[in-house]
């Protein structure tokens, strides 16, 4: 496992373009034995493992898109690829689920049912993977599908599960404010975008503040502004882009609206007009509470009471919502480590990449060994308990 991992980690590849990682996943997963494969789309994988008893149709995802980040580390496996990297992980959750995939070949015999393994592309970019791969029908005649995530905030060591709402919705906006350009000299003879936009940004914030009910999460965040192109010129056009994260459905449906009316009232005030393009992304993550109870029943089993944390709501998003709308599903996050300085670089460093070679080994195959039995469990019940989504 580590050694495929560090093999994913020194190529990477961007979303859509998993051309060599997929074949590498397929390679491994055919070196196996035993496994249907099959490519649902032209970069992503699908293994299938039938038991030998009846049981219900059980599938496990993991992502394997990378990001464009240049990695500045000097382990032994840094990225060849400048400019991109594995910096989420997906190269840890590709090579996990090779692992299982590897584990359940082998215990055959033991697996009521079916296991798929979904190995997806694109979770990084919009419109995601998952959607296409659903589209594709790898999720007919699923029960139930389990997803993981490697999060950098959580000690190293454990498994964090959130029962209920998970990750937000991550919709987005970019607004183009039009006003009339001129010198910055003679402002009163123009009509100044920037200073319409800078009331935009501060208008916005009380979509939070005073127009979303405060027991409901909402962030709103800008975080693009560009406009004007010499230090005397009062620009004509200025630009704004940004992102709205919820949990709530009606929330997440009356946020473009009400921003809209904040916008036309700030833009008309100063004589300036607008364009608002408003993308809705993908669907919050809200995780079966059933099922997500039998993955910490599992973990407790596997790996002891103390590694298992009961995990908050987090704002960032996920595609792998677009399979719970096929049926019920619970992703936990795996503890990787935690940084504190708050820097990206730093959080980075702290993801597992500076990991020593030994304790890196010791750390994975104590994990893998500990949670096989549990996580045998966790999939028999799931198969034979789990609900089907109408």
């Amino acid at each position: 496992m580590i050694g495929w991992r560090r093999h994913l980690h020194r190529n990477p590849e961007l979303s859509f373009h998993e051309h060599e990682t997929s074949r590498f996943v397929h390679d491994t997963l055919q070196s196996f034995g035993g496994l249907e494969l099959s490519r649902p789309t032209g970069t992503s994988v699908m293994a299938r493992l039938a038991g030998t008893s009846p049981g219900r149709t059980v599938a496990l995802r993991a992502d394997m898109d990378a990001l464009p980040i240049h990695e500045d580390n000097g382990h032994e496996f840094v990225s060849a690829s400048p400019g991109v990297m594995h910096a989420c992980g997906h190269d840890a959750h590709t090579a996990m689920l090779l692992a299982v995939a590897k584990l359940f070949s082998e215990s055959r015999d033991e697996i009521p049912g079916e296991v798929r393994f979904f190995f997806q592309h694109a979770e990084e970019l919009y419109p995601g993977g998952a959607e296409q791969m659903v589209e594709a029908g790898v999720m007919d005649g699923v029960d139930a599908v389990l997803g993981a995530h490697l999060w950098s905030p959580m000690p190293t060591g454990g498994v964090g599960v959130a029962h209920g709402p998970a990750m937000a919705s991550p919709d987005t906006f970019r607004i183009t404010i039009k006003g009339a350009g001129g010198h910055a000299a003679m402002p009163h003879e123009a009509v100044d975008p920037i200073a319409a936009g800078a009331q935009v940004v501060t208008n916005l914030q009380h979509l939070v503040a005073r127009n979303a009910d405060p027991l409901k999460s909402l962030v709103l965040s800008v975080t693009k502004f560009t406009g004007g192109t010499a230090n005397n010129v009062i620009p004509e056009t200025a630009e704004l882009e940004g992102t709205v994260r919820v949990f709530d459905a009606e929330l997440r449906e009356e946020a473009p609206r009400k921003m809209e009316r904040i916008i036309k009232g700030v833009t008309e005030a100063h004589g300036a007009e607008y364009d608002l393009q408003y993308q809705f992304g993908y669907r919050p993550v809200i995780n079966d509470e059933a099922l997500s109870r039998l993955v910490e029943d599992a973990a407790r089993e596997g790996l002891g009471e103390t590694a298992v944390e009961h995990t908050s709501p987090v704002m960032g998003g996920e595609d792998f919502s677009a399979y719970q709308q096929k049926a019920p599903a619970p992703p936990p996050a795996l503890r990787r480590g935690r940084g504190r300085s708050g820097g990206r670089s730093e959080r980075i460093r702290r993801s597992g990449h500076e990991a020593a070679p030994g304790r890196e080994k010791r750390r994975l195959n104590s994990a893998s060994l500990k949670t096989r039995r549990g996580f045998r469990r966790a999939l028999f019940h799931a198969s034979t308990r789990a609900r089907t989504s109408p």
